[in-house]
C-alpha cells in the first residue's frame, strides 16, 4: 500500500523533535512493504540543517512554503491508499489538513498523526471553532506518539472514530552504543531545545542541581540557550546533530530527560530522548511522569527524579559502576520490547483492521 505522509521534516531534526520518530517508524513500515512518500515544507531553515539525505526507504518531496505549492502536494494525496497528516507541520497546518482530506480517495484510509497530543488537545479545548473539530468527524483514525488512555478518551470525546497510541521507540541501527567522545565528558548532560513550556523544568531539574554541585561538570545541548545565564560548571554546546547523539548519550556518567509541562502532566509520553539514550546504553535520569514504569523499570533501568533535589542526590551517590549497570539493563529492555519494528507492527495491524472494517454502504 502507498502512504502519503505530510509532516514537519524527515531530513532535519533542527527545531524538529519528531524527526527521530518519523525516521524510525517509517523505515520500519517500509520494511513491512509500505511505499511511502513524505512531504515536508521548506521552513525554519531545516533544509540548511539536514541530519540525513533522502533515504532509500522513503521518497521525500520538499515543497516551498507557499499556498500554491501546498495545494500541489496535497493533490498527491489522491494517489495514496493511506493519507497521513501529522500535527505541527509548520506551514498552514489547517489548510493542509483540509486540502489532503479533500483530495484523498473515498476508499483511502485517512489518518491524523498527532506528535504532540497534549498541546493539540489543549488547543482544541481553547478553540471550539478550530478546523480540526470538524475534521475529526471525517478522519478514519487518530494515531498519537504517546498519551495512553487519557489521550484516547479525549480524542474519542471530541468525535474521533478511533485513537491508538504508537509510542516512541528505538531504531537500533541508528541509536546504539559507541566509543566515548571526550567532547561530551561530564557528570550530567541534557539535550533539548529551549521551549517556553519546558524552560522552568530545565531550571529546576538541571540548572539548580548544577548550582548545588559545583564539583561536577554539566553539559547542555540544544538550540535557543545562547542568552540564558548558566552556572559556571555548565557548558552549552548549541544544536547537537543526530549523528552525535550516540556519543552524547554514552559518554557522560548520566544523561537527563526533562518532559515539557504538558507531557509531564499528561503522562504516558516517553520522549524519543528516552529510547535514544537507552539504545546507546546510557544511564538515564528522568523527571517523574505517570506511566514511566510501563517502559523502563525505575531504579533498575532508569532513575526517576521528582525534583531538582532528587537529581542532586542521585548524582551525589551514583557511581560509574552503577551507572553502567543501569545503562546496560535499559539497553536490554528497549531491544526486547521497544523497537520501531515492534511499533510498526502495531501500526500495520491497526491499518489492516481499518481496511477490513465494513463500510456503511456494505453494512446496509
Amino acid at each position: 500500500m502507498k502512504i502519503a505522509f505530510y509532516g514537519s521534516s524527515l531530513l532535519s531534526s533542527y527545531w524538529n523533535g519528531a524527526a527521530t520518530y518519523y525516521r524510525g517508524l517509517l523505515k520500519a513500515l517500509s520494511q513491512l512493504g509500505y511505499e511511502i512518500t513524505f512531504y515536508e515544507p521548506d521552513v525554519y531553515d531545516r533544509q540548511k540543517n539536514r541530519d540525513i539525505e533522502a533515504p532509500d526507504w522513503c521518497n521525500v518531496v520538499i515543497y516551498e512554503a507557499t499556498p500554491h505549492a501546498l495545494m500541489q502536494v496535497a493533490a498527491s494525496a489522491g494517489e495514496a491508499d493511506i493519507v497521513v497528516k501529522a500535527s505541527g507541520v509548520g506551514f498552514e497546518d489547517e489548510a493542509l489538513l483540509r486540502a489532503v482530506l479533500d483530495h484523498a480517495r473515498t476508499d483511502a484510509l485517512t489518518v491524523f498523526w498527532d506528535v504532540d497530543a497534549p498541546a493539540t488537545l489543549g488547543q482544541l479545548r481553547d478553540e471550539p471553532d478550530h478546523p480540526l473539530h470538524r475534521a475529526l468527524r471525517e478522519i478514519d483514525l487518530v494515531l498519537t506518539y504517546g498519551g495512553g488512555d487519557p489521550v484516547v478518551w479525549a480524542y474519542r470525546a471530541l468525535g474521533a472514530a478511533e485513537c491508538v497510541p504508537i509510542y516512541n521507540a528505538l531504531d537500533p541501527e541508528t541509536h546504539h552504543p559507541v566509543a566515548k567522545d571526550k567532547r561530551f565528558a561530564c557528570d550530567l548532560a541534557f539535550l533539548g531545545n529551549r521551549l517556553p513550556d519546558r524552560e522552568a523544568r530545565v531550571e529546576a531539574f538541571f540548572l539548580d542541581p548544577a548550582n548545588r554541585s559545583g564539583d561536577q561538570r554539566f553539559l547542555l545541548g540544544g538550540s535557543g540557550w545562547g542568552d540564558k545565564q548558566l552556572p559556571a560548571n555548565v557548558a552549552w554546546l548549541g544544536h547537537v546533530g543526530t549523528r552525535d547523539h550516540n556519543a552524547f548519550n554514552v559518554t557522560p556518567k548520566a544523561v537527563l530527560n526533562i518532559s515539557r509541562d504538558s507531557m509531564a502532566a499528561n503522562g504516558f509520553s516517553p520522549a524519543t530522548r528516552v529510547f535514544e539514550a537507552a539504545g546507546a546504553g546510557a544511564c538515564l535520569i528522568t523527571d517523574a511522569w505517570l506511566g514511566v514504569e510501563l517502559f523502563l523499570a525505575p531504579g533498575e533501568e532508569i532513575l526517576v527524579a521528582r525534583d531538582g533535589n532528587d537529581v542532586t542526590e542521585i548524582l551525589r551517590t551514583l557511581t560509574p559502576q552503577r551507572a553502567r549497570a543501569i545503562g546496560a539493563s535499559a539497553l536490554r529492555r528497549v531491544l526486547a520490547e521497544h523497537t520501531y519494528a515492534l511499533r510498526a507492527a502495531v501500526a500495520d495491524a491497526v491499518f489492516r483492521r481499518q481496511f477490513e472494517r465494513p463500510t456503511v454502504e456494505a453494512a446496509e
